[in-house]
């Protein structure tokens, strides 16, 4: 039989390619301006739409979900093609695909910047994105598993085996966390509360760096590095236990981000043990990479595509050797809500994913538009500026975390703190402008290389669909050698996918189901009572101003934290929390027992003028909470919804629900106007001030007098 004659869909990849420039850009340009925004507050332009806690999480989104997302699938329908001997299942569905992505990020930016937020970090996008998410990534599946079926080559290259890991696990997390009960269009409360929220979000956000920010570029890694450097992997037997192994392995390391904190030991202590023993697949994949360019160094040292391979790999062995380390109680103690944590993850992010995407974009495009690179000049000054700005972004934050931990921690002889947490904040703000300057070079290398590969495109021709040909498979002969074992998977897509989902469910399975199943795990507390109205619209405008992003809310059983910050906090204290809000750093103190500590004048004065109550402040003022007016309207509802959680509030409680607001706040008002305050008892401030006071005080805590904090 001839070989049939098709065509590869460039026209895909090409739009992906721009998406993922495109979003690149705009999302390390936010990066940019919040990294000096810690340094210099004014840059919060006192509104609402620019501060710190509204602009991180689209940071995170655009460099996660927009620019990482877009490269990806980029790469994805690249290879799939190429390695299958294939056109796409479908074109129309490649379309759906890529502008579904596009309006997702869009609608991503615009409703985090407007403040709708379900406050969980990675996964702060409300519940209508959350199902249009699942739409298009069930639409990207479909592509992609029709793809395989109809493929001409009749052995699944490993990329591919990652690409399928990729979208089972990330499928399964998202789903999972996303449990949330609507109250309105724009606002849910996840159905998880406290310890279980917790469990559940850490699981889906240390994953989501797994299998969104790791398994896809490592199926990058294995087509693109053997590509670029014309020679076969180094290990076929290596690509298989570093495939498997790091799917199963994977999955069981969410614990290790809440370590010390209120969730279950037993819980804690298998985050650690999986946490190590990702250290074999991760380095075994790394070296696999590595090895790959054994004896093709003179290439390297001429290649700019290879010179950001080798530095993405090499950054990828030191995060996923770190990770594990940071997972180790004795070393949790000394980085957890320190900047050592912010470096940690980019030395991942720039170094493994934005060097890969660049080296896979100066692979690919010349090769589609049927030309050479523009400039591997301009791309060698790419490498050079971008490694320099990852090195000066990185090392001030490690002396910064070190320096915050030791700060915290440090006593005088006569057993008082001796610092105040402001004084840790100020010291380590030269180390911010440094990490500013860092991101701004990495930016520029990222401008460099949009100009580049533009400059690429004009002087070649685009090839819309590619020629290609290949003989059917039905066509082909069987192997008359003897196949090797995980031939018999690999050649089975279907089997791969089901069971891909077992060894990526088990790990959850094992961690999240007895937490709901064994009462223990999260004891009641009788104290502990649900937040009044006027306290859950406070909480739901601290979430919406994401002011997680700077506090947590957990005290770990620490000398240092006890005198700062009061008693230790235990499981039973979170049991209304819908979503949690232990945090991940502290940018600002632990905020779970402020209440009763200052005066309502004091939190009034604070959020209107940081630095007129903490000279020195890195906070944001928040001058509009001030003048807006607290929607009381849907107050009944989120009353409702809560109860649907199991929230005790009495029947009927929606119904008077906003009467006892009123008077809540007239007492708020009232206290204010004694300290020559006059504002309205309808202003956001007083649902805000109302929040705050209540943190902690169901539980009577002693802060040790040593404290003397200030915020």
């Amino acid at each position: 039989m001839q070989a049939e004659k098709f065509y590869y869909d460039n026209r895909i990849v090409k739009q992906f390619g721009i998406a993922t420039l495109f979003w690149g850009i705009v999302g390390m340009l936010v990066g940019v301006i919040i990294a000096f925004q810690l340094a210099f507050p004014a840059l919060n332009f006192g509104i609402p739409y620019t501060t710190f806690g509204r602009l991180r999480p689209v940071h995170t989104n655009a460099v996660i979900f927009a620019f990482v997302g877009n490269a990806v699938f980029a790469g994805a329908y690249y290879i799939l093609q190429r390695v299958l001997k294939t056109r796409l299942f479908n074109d129309t569905l490649s379309k759906i695909h890529l502008w579904g992505w596009q309006l997702i990020i869009v609608l991503g930016a615009v409703s985090l910047l407007a403040g709708y937020t379900t406050g969980k970090e990675y996964a702060e996008l409300e519940w209508p994105i959350d199902i249009l998410i699942t739409l298009i990534w069930v639409v990207f599946g479909v592509n992609m598993f029709g793809t395989i079926l109809k493929r001409r080559e009749r052995h699944l290259y490993v990329a591919i085996w990652f690409f399928i890991g990729t979208w089972v696990a990330v499928a399964l997390l998202h789903i999972v966390n996303s449990f949330e009960l609507p109250v309105t269009l724009f606002k849910s409360y996840s159905i998880y509360a406290g310890v279980q929220d917790a469990l559940v979000q850490w699981w889906y956000g240390h994953n989501a760096v797994a299998f969104f920010l790791t398994t896809p570029f490592l199926g990058l890694m294995y087509y693109f590095v053997p590509k670029a450097a014309d020679r076969p992997i180094y290990s076929y037997r290596w690509s298989i236990i570093h495939f498997w192994a790091l799917i199963f392995i994977y999955i069981w390391a969410g614990p290790h981000h809440l370590l010390y904190t209120a969730l279950p030991e037993w819980a804690q202590a298998l985050g650690t043990v999986f946490s190590i023993m990702l250290i074999l697949p991760s380095w075994g994949g790394m070296l696999n990479g590595l090895f790959t360019l054994r004896g093709a160094w003179d290439k390297v040292r001429e290649d700019p595509i290879l010179k950001m391979f080798v530095v993405a790999l090499t950054c990828y062995g030191m995060a996923t050797f770190e990770g594990p380390m940071l997972s180790l109680k004795s070393v949790n103690a000394i980085s957890h809500y320190t900047d050592w944590t912010v470096a940690h993850v980019h030395i991942g992010a720039l170094g493994f994913n934005g060097f890969m995407v660049f080296g896979m974009l100066y692979y690919m495009v010349p090769r589609m538009w049927n030309t050479t690179l523009y400039s591997r000049k301009m791309a060698n000054m790419h490498f050079v500026i971008g490694t320099i700005g990852i090195l000066i972004y990185a090392i001030p934050l490690y002396w910064a975390g070190f320096a915050q931990s030791i700060m915290w921690k440090k006593f005088t002889e006569s057993g008082q703190l001796q610092y105040q947490f402001l004084e840790t904040v100020t010291h380590v703000i030269p180390m911010y402008v440094a990490r500013g300057i860092g991101g701004t070079l990495y930016l520029v290398g990222a401008v460099l290389a949009v100009y580049n590969i533009s400059k690429t495109m004009k002087q070649g021709a685009f090839i819309n669909n590619e020629a290609a040909e290949a003989l059917p498979l039905s066509a082909q002969p069987m192997p008359v050698v003897k196949m090797h074992w995980h031939s018999v998977i690999e050649r089975r897509p279907v089997r791969m996918l089901v069971m891909s989902l077992i060894v990526v469910a088990i790990g959850g399975a094992v961690e999240i189901i007895p937490t709901f199943l064994i009462e223990n795990n999260v004891p009641t507390i009788e104290a502990v009572k649900p937040y009044t109205p006027l306290e859950l619209q406070g909480r739901d405008i601290y979430v919406r101003e994401g002011c997680y992003t700077c506090h947590s809310q957990m005290i770990r059983p620490f000398r240092d934290e006890e005198a700062r910050y009061g008693e230790y906090s235990k499981a039973g204290e979170f049991v209304y929390d819908h979503p949690f809000q232990w945090g991940s750093k502290r940018t600002g103190p632990d905020l779970q027992r402020v209440g009763g500590k200052y005066p309502d004048s004091w939190h009034y004065r604070h959020m209107n003028d940081p630095e007129e109550i903490s000279q020195g402040s890195i906070m944001p003022a928040y001058p509009w909470l001030l003048t807006a007016d607290l929607n009381t309207k849907t107050t009944p509802a989120k009353i409702r919804a809560m109860q649907q959680l199991g929230v005790p509030y009495p029947k009927g409680y929606d119904k008077v629900a906003n009467e006892e607001l009123r008077k809540q706040a007239e007492g708020i008002a009232a206290n204010l106007a004694k300290d020559k305050i006059k504002v309205s008892s309808e202003k956001e401030i007083i649902a805000v001030i109302a929040y705050l006071q209540r943190l902690g005080v169901d539980i009577k805590h002693s802060p040790k007098p040593s404290s003397n904090e200030v915020h």
